[in-house]
């Protein structure tokens, strides 16, 4: 089917243009924002207040968009970006690693939690519950500019990209699979562990289902995506990088579960 009419570009205010792209993370860090307010105001168990931890997110955005940004060109395009230093600044117009923005997060969530003295498993418990909705609106807004399409496909739900390199050839719209896979999948989930007091107490077990969730469904996604020029061993970039998330995941969630609450606390 041919690729619906959105104009990258939301609103045109003069030489200011303002891109869905730009949209979609700033809802997504005010929309998680207004969500972790919303589970410590329901949920009292919380071992600190919303206004001690409402800092986070201005680390948590510098360091998702420098982590994003940097990852993306280290990661996905190194010799590119070389060549062309100027074209690094170029955030608008999309280029950015959900793998940098995660070390980025997590750099700077650490360091916040260590200089104002609050648990950080909690912490990224709360984050970790909060970043789907971010992945949803920024994988919508990769399908709205056309760009991390998927590999030629004849699915009847197949899309015609127009960007030149894509081809006229039908392709997996894969931005849509992840946005309902690492997006609204992962939201549902991690707020029914969030509503499960024994687990919600199980300090790091929301951050590992997260980190190994995302890694899982980002994997076999990569099977419908176009890959990268370069691989791996066997793996695509995007595979290869998912394999350390899903370590790391599963260390959180042994974690948690060897540090559970008692049941009758």
């Amino acid at each position: 089917m041919p690729f619906p009419e959105i104009d990258p570009v939301a609103l045109q205010l003069g030489p200011l243009a303002i891109r869905w792209y730009g949209i979609a993370y700033v809802a997504g860090f005010i929309l998680g924002m207004l969500l972790i307010q919303r589970l410590m105001t329901t949920y009292k168990d919380y071992p600190f207040s919303y206004d001690s931890v409402s800092g986070v997110f201005t680390y948590a955005m510098v360091g998702v968009l420098l982590g994003g940004r940097i990852g993306s060109i280290v990661f996905y395009n190194l010799d590119f970006y070389l060549e062309n230093p100027a074209q690094m600044l170029r955030v608008w117009d999309g280029g950015m690693s959900f793998h940098g923005g995660l070390i980025g997060v997590l750099l700077a969530v650490v360091l916040y939690c260590k200089w104002n003295g609050l648990p950080l498993m909690t912490v990224a418990d709360l984050i970790a519950t909060a970043a789907p909705i971010g992945l949803l609106l920024g994988r919508l807004a990769n399908f709205v500019n056309g760009e991390l399409w998927g590999r030629v496909t004849t699915v009847p739900w197949a899309v015609v990209f127009p960007s030149p390199e894509a081809g006229p050839l039908p392709r997996h719209p894969s931005q849509l699979y992840e946005a309902i896979g690492e997006g609204l999948f992962l939201l549902i989930v991690l707020l029914a562990i969030t509503a499960n007091r024994h687990l919600r107490l199980s300090r790091g077990f929301a951050a590992g289902i997260f980190l190994a969730g995302y890694a899982v469904i980002r994997f076999l996604v990569e099977f419908t995506r176009e890959p990268d020029a370069s691989y791996i061993w066997i793996f695509t970039r995007g595979q290869a990088l998912s394999v350390p998330m899903v370590v790391l995941g599963l260390v959180l969630l042994v974690f948690a579960l060897r540090n559970k609450p008692d049941r009758a606390a």
